[in-house]
C-alpha cells in the first residue's frame, strides 16, 4: 500500500488506485500515456500531492498486482481470443479499431479504409470496464456508419466468430456485449 496516499482521503486514493489499475491492466496503454492520465488525475483530484513522487508508485503498485495475478493466468486467455477474433475480422475487410478515445477517431479509421466490409471498435473506457467488470461493449458499424441491427449478416458474422472462440457475445440495444476476463499480458 502506498503510504504517501495517506494524507488524502480514502475516497480519492481509492480512485487514484483505481485508474492506475486499470490503465495498467488494459494492455494498450502505454508507460508515458498511463504517466501522463495519471499525473493529470493526481493534479486534479489531489493537487496538494506531488504528483512527480506519487504517479511512479501507483503504477508500481498496479504492476506488481497485474504481475502476481498473471501468474496464475491460462496459456491462452479471454483477451488471446479476443485479439485472435479482431485479427480475423481485419482480415475478411472490417476495420479495427482498438483502445480509441473516442467514436471520431474510429470514424476517421473506417472512412481512409479502402472498400471496407464495416468497422467494430472499442473505447479505452471499454476496456476500463471490462477490466473491472468482465464485459467488453464492441460497437459495429456499416461501412457508412450506420450501426448494425439484429439479422444482419455483419452482425451473425460478428457474433459467431466471438461465440465460437468461447467469448459469449449479445447484442444488445445497439452494442455487442462480449463477456470475458480481462487477463491482458502487459510490460509497462
Amino acid at each position: 500500500m502506498i503510504s504517501n496516499l495517506q494524507s488524502v482521503d480514502e475516497r480519492t486514493a481509492r480512485e487514484l488506485r483505481g485508474l492506475a489499475r486499470v490503465l495498467v491492466r488494459s494492455g494498450y496503454a502505454d508507460h508515458a500515456a498511463v504517466t501522463a492520465a495519471l499525473t493529470e488525475a493526481v493534479r486534479e483530484d489531489a493537487p496538494a500531492m506531488d504528483a512527480s513522487a506519487l504517479v511512479p508508485l501507483l503504477i508500481g503498485e498496479a504492476v506488481i498486482d497485474l504481475d502476481a495475478d498473471a501468474a496464475g493466468w491460462p496459456e491462452s486467455t479471454d483477451s488471446d481470443r479476443l485479439d485472435a477474433v479482431l485479427a480475423e475480422l481485419e482480415k475478411l475487410g472490417v476495420v479495427v479499431v482498438r483502445y480509441t478515445s473516442d467514436h471520431h477517431a474510429a470514424k476517421q479509421a473506417l472512412e481512409a479504409a479502402e472498400d471496407p466490409k464495416g468497422l467494430v471498435f472499442f473505447t479505452d473506457t471499454d476496456v476500463w470496464h471490462a477490466v473491472d467488470f468482465g464485459m467488453l461493449e464492441l460497437k459495429l458499424w456499416h461501412p457508412d456508419t450506420a450501426n448494425v441491427a439484429p439479422g444482419e449478416p455483419l452482425l451473425e458474422d460478428v457474433l459467431t466468430l466471438l461465440n465460437e472462440s468461447d467469448l459469449p457475445a449479445v447484442f444488445d440495444e445497439g452494442r455487442i456485449e462480449v463477456t470475458l476476463s480481462w487477463q491482458r499480458r502487459v510490460t509497462l
